[in-house]
């Protein structure tokens, strides 16, 4: 039995359970997803500040993983918080739903975006993009309209506002893939993959897919 640990960079207990559903709805039969939630933070990660206390946060669990080896870890927010830091103190492969979703989504040198809810993080997004070698194929970052908060209050008015960021980016931006670019939005990311002429990339099950390649070639 395989056994990954996602890890929720935010405080709320709901998302992270449903995070977890959604990676080992993914996972092969033989792998077991456990969950974390981060120790301290907020339950929503919408700025670049609250994004650097998630890092210490996520960094903050090293000792209480190690305690436990899993056989991968995966990191559950799009700014792939404390990424680095849990590489340099783990000895099992550490993977950011970013990371993950954006190797897909850009693979084959394929021009693709990142749709999101968070304005404040725009800049964090892209900045991400061009640290993992998509400079030259990441379009930009579509944003649904309103307050990130009042959108994702409801499922169908986060999935209806997404679609249509996704629309915009197809046309604006000649994105031939997407990356749903959230944890939190997991759920309202499967929800799209038919509807579009391109990929929706929901991260999470990337991520799985990704920990799963590098435990098996021992990463």
């Amino acid at each position: 039995m395989t056994r990954l640990l996602l890890i929720n960079p935010n405080t709320n207990a709901a998302t992270t359970g449903m995070m977890r559903a959604i990676a080992q709805a993914a996972a092969p039969r033989d792998t077991l997803i456990d969950a974390m939630s981060a120790p301290y933070g907020v339950p929503l990660i919408t700025n670049e500040e609250a994004l650097l206390q998630a890092a210490k946060a996520v960094q903050a669990l090293a000792g209480a993983i190690a305690s436990v080896p899993p056989d991968g870890v995966i990191i559950s927010a799009f700014g792939d918080p404390g990424l680095a830091g849990l590489r340099h103190r783990l000895s099992c492969p550490v993977t950011g739903i970013a990371e993950a979703g954006m190797a897909e989504a850009g693979s084959g040198k394929r021009p693709f975006a990142v749709v999101t809810t968070t304005p404040d993080l725009v800049g964090s997004i892209t900045a991400l993009a061009q640290a993992y070698g998509h400079g030259a194929t990441m379009r930009g970052v579509a944003l649904t309209d309103g307050d990130v908060h009042a959108v994702m209050a409801d499922h169908e008015t986060l999935v209806e506002a997404l679609a249509k960021a996704c629309q915009h980016a197809i046309d604006t931006m000649g994105a031939e893939a997407i990356v749903i670019g959230g944890g939190p939005l997991g759920q309202a990311a499967q929800s799209l993959n038919l509807r579009f002429p391109v990929p929706i990339i929901a991260p999470i099950p990337a991520a799985v897919r990704l920990a799963q390649k590098r435990y098996m070639r021992g990463f």
